[in-house]
């Protein structure tokens, strides 16, 4: 191993004491410098633009939680669509077309399956009727 084999890392670490010290140095200033005027606006939460009302602390149903799971779980299944569009031509190409179409016909049939299971138990009926029907309310 050479003698200068760290040395190589010196620019890496100028760089990161270089960063980390600006970064550290317009937070200090900002705060040091920055007038201070709370008013009862910049005091206020803001989401979205609304005025909020109710309990910060009030209780979600598990609905809402299962559709945020259910459309995370679907948009990554989503995405697994792009690469094979992007590689439809050369399979076509290399004369492997029919094999890469059925190969997401299956792909797109196991979401399907999925999706109407999910329909099925009635997970994405938000409706008043499915909420008394459940007990959930």
């Amino acid at each position: 191993m050479p003698d200068n084999y760290f040395a190589r890392y010196l620019p890496l670490l100028i760089h990161s004491v270089l960063a980390g010290g600006i970064a550290t140095a317009i937070i200090l200033l900002s705060w040091l410098l920055g007038e201070r005027k709370p008013t009862r606006a910049k005091l206020s939460p803001y989401e979205c633009g609304m005025t909020p009302v109710g309990d910060s602390r009030q209780r979600f149903s598990v609905q809402f939680y299962l559709v945020a799971m259910l459309f995370i779980l679907f948009d990554v299944e989503a995405v697994f669509l792009y690469p094979w569009a992007v590689i439809l031509r050369s399979l076509k190409a290399h004369g492997e077309g029919l094999f890469g179409l059925t190969e997401m016909l299956v792909y797109i049939g196991i979401v399907l399956v999925g999706f109407f299971y999910v329909w099925k138990k009635g997970i994405l009926d938000w409706g008043p009727e499915a909420l008394r029907r459940r007990g959930d309310r």
